[in-house]
């Protein structure tokens, strides 16, 4: 997801990066409606509701979505591993029908939030400008999150037991995986947390890669969550 990382600038300065990955920190303009909020089911859940049945709602400020982008390569010394954050996410969830719906804002993402990166374990800290920079070029020239500004997530439950099957809409492209996870509900509250990873190929994306592959990012991403649902 990240393929800029903040390696456009830390080996820029050893080698000629600064000429082809500039990072500025002007972010895309963000386009007020498309396809993906259209296709948020927004009027399924609205129908379970007027038929008396339980939706949950995402509670964003108890919720989070986090990706860990790692370096790579000979030169990966002189770049940064990174952390994507979403503690934006719109979401509904139906018990009974074992389902739930997520949309997430691309231009509303964090990079590198302290105390991510102190979970995550990462050894390098990046300065202000390698955030901002890696921030942009994230979503201006990896994400396209002007054409693309939402990602989607579906989400079933696979019978009784706590495994998910999770679509995820992103860049145009949907792709499918099978996620264990650790699910706790009350009456009036639901909370789903786990881990799982993906590679962003997946999705049309190509690892950023200079000098031969000496110094890049890796295909793949490692994604934890947490989302909590109340009525």
């Amino acid at each position: 997801m990240t393929q800029s990382m903040g390696l456009y600038r830390r080996a820029g300065m050893i080698v000629l990066i600064l000429a082809t990955a500039a990072c500025a920190p002007n972010e895309p303009q963000q386009t007020a409606s498309s396809q993906d909020v259209a296709a948020y089911p927004e009027a399924h859940y609205q129908r379970l509701q007027e038929q008396g049945r339980k939706v949950l709602h995402v509670d964003a400020s108890q919720s989070l979505v986090a990706i860990e982008v790692r370096r790579a390569g000979t030169l990966a010394r002189f770049g940064h591993d990174h952390v994507v954050a979403s503690r934006d996410i719109k979401g509904d969830v139906s018990p009974q029908e074992g389902r739930a719906d997520l949309l997430i804002r691309l231009d509303r993402l964090t990079v590198d939030e302290a105390g991510l990166r102190a979970q995550a374990g990462f050894d390098t800290q990046p300065t202000p400008d390698d955030i901002a920079g890696t921030r942009h070029n994230m979503l201006a020239k990896v994400l396209e999150a002007d054409r693309y500004p939402y990602a989607l997530v579906h989400i079933e439950r696979i019978g009784e037991a706590d495994t998910l099957r999770v679509a995820i809409t992103l860049h145009g492209q949907t792709q499918t995986y099978q996620v264990p996870a650790t699910i706790e509900s009350t009456a009036d509250r639901m909370m789903v947390s786990g881990t799982m990873h993906f590679n962003q190929s997946d999705f049309g994306i190509l690892p950023y890669s200079v000098l031969n592959g000496a110094l890049r990012v890796q295909d793949r991403l490692d994604l934890r969550f947490r989302i909590d649902a109340r009525t």
